[in-house]
């Protein structure tokens, strides 16, 4: 999960850069995004098993912001690979893996 974290924070900050501008961290908007995502990912029931977003069969973001992400995700995801090849590969990695099962609910 630590490494989803780095993978997302990566994409935003590059989107951040490339569509708001140069500056010190991230605007309050990329900011805000930024913080809702690592709360979703502290709060997956799947845990270190987690799949990639696209591969999985909850959808745990509201749909604003899961469209936002997935702009996010549009813009850097081809930029990871030049300037975070190591992520880059490591997030097709898992994507490779099939989707996981649901995980029963706890009581």
């Amino acid at each position: 999960m630590v490494r989803e974290k780095k993978t997302v924070a990566a994409m935003i900050r590059l989107y951040c850069r490339g569509r708001h501008g140069p500056g010190d961290g991230l605007c309050p908007e990329c900011a805000s995004l930024e913080q809702y995502a690592m709360c979703r990912l502290d709060r997956c029931p799947f845990g270190e098993e987690k799949p990639t977003c696209a591969k999985c069969p909850i959808h745990c973001y509201k749909p604003e912001m899961r469209a936002k992400v997935k702009e996010v995700m549009r813009y850097a995801g081809p930029r990871m690979a030049l300037r975070h090849p190591v992520l880059a590969l490591l997030h097709q990695i898992d994507s490779l893996r099939g989707r996981p099962p649901r995980p029963s609910r706890k009581s």
